[in-house]
């Protein structure tokens, strides 16, 4: 593997039935990869198994071509930010950055921790306290503090689940920003699809220990390679058996058909169906319509192609097919 953080095989079992791995995947230099899953999925344990926070059972972890399986976290030089910040409320904000410098001098190490919190927009804070911060704040001063230390890899876990929703959006593209401006090679955790596709450089998808695929948020959504990544990346529409033919799909036994809710359109002629429900979104409006034969389908449209109670066709522009895992 030739990337700058390099997973070759990499396997951590927890019991007879929890693996996660064997995962295999290298991140080139610069780039934002986000971990993306659901809880269990095994992208926390990835991440701590990079820093070094867990050991692994199998495989070898690189970081810039060095083989850092068997190395202390300490020396990894990762950053590492927390879900919760980890900031300690007895020490000021400058306390709180200088905490991972020790041996250094003590004006170089004003110098670091000033320079760090201008780097995340936080200049003259040194002196204030934690508990006198807004949650935005606090995580740039945790960001502050995990890239002081120079690492050579920047380590988020969940970075952005304290924060308001009405602060997540415009914190996401502050924090893209900066990580780019620094040009630091990062990995970072997050259940939530929005998050990881205006985050992430790629986005690793990970279900049950296993990676499932990795690539950009348009190849993930546009083209999943598995029934899994095609419902939990974006709203899926998945048909089975008679449902599926009735859209003209030939359908062998194990497979599983899905369609997109702006795939679906309201046509002339095709699969009848009963507009249930409308939630207006602006734009756009979602219709959830039934079919003659009970499947509940979601339909992406403008607000007035349709109203509740008409009956319609339905027709798909583009269908994917899958193996059928019950997903």
């Amino acid at each position: 593997m030739s990337g700058f953080v390099a997973f070759d095989g990499v396997r951590k079992r927890w019991s007879t039935t929890v693996t996660v791995g064997p995962l295999s995947f290298d991140v080139p230099e610069g780039e934002i990869l986000a971990l993306l899953g659901p809880s269990g999925s095994g992208k926390t344990t990835a991440l701590r198994l990079l820093a070094g926070f867990e050991a692994a059972d199998a495989g070898r972890i690189r970081i810039g071509g060095e083989d850092v399986t068997s190395t202390p976290p300490a020396r990894r030089r990762c950053g590492m930010v927390f879900q919760h910040y980890a900031l300690f409320p007895h020490l000021d904000v400058g306390e709180n950055v200088a905490f991972g410098l020790a041996g250094r001098g003590k004006g170089s190490e004003e110098r670091v921790v000033a320079d760090s919190l201008r780097l995340v927009g936080l200049d003259g804070f040194e002196r204030r306290r934690v508990q006198e911060l807004s949650g935005g704040q606090q995580q740039r001063v945790a960001l502050a503090r995990a890239l002081a230390p120079e690492p050579r890899v920047l380590l988020l876990d969940e970075p952005l689940s304290n924060l308001d929703p009405a602060l997540r959006e415009r914190t996401r593209r502050e924090l893209r920003a900066l990580i780019k401006r620094v040009g630091i090679t990062s990995i970072f955790v997050t259940h939530e699809q929005e998050e990881a596709f205006d985050l992430g450089d790629r986005v690793a998808v990970l279900e049950a220990g296993r990676l499932e695929q990795l690539g950009t948020a348009e190849e993930l959504y546009e083209r999943p390679a598995s029934l899994f990544v095609a419902t939990f990346v974006g709203r899926a529409n998945v048909l089975r058996g008679p449902a599926a033919r009735a859209f003209g799909a030939d359908m062998p036994d194990g497979q599983a058909l899905v369609i997109r809710p702006e795939r679906l359109q309201f046509a002339a002629a095709g699969v009848p169906a009963v507009v249930r429900e409308r939630r207006y979104t602006g734009a756009t409006a979602f219709f959830l319509v039934e079919t003659e034969r009970g499947e509940r389908l979601e339909v992406l449209a403008a607000p007035q192609a349709a109203r509740v109670g008409d009956r319609v066709c339905l027709a798909a522009t583009a269908v994917m097919r899958f193996a059928d895992t019950g997903a």
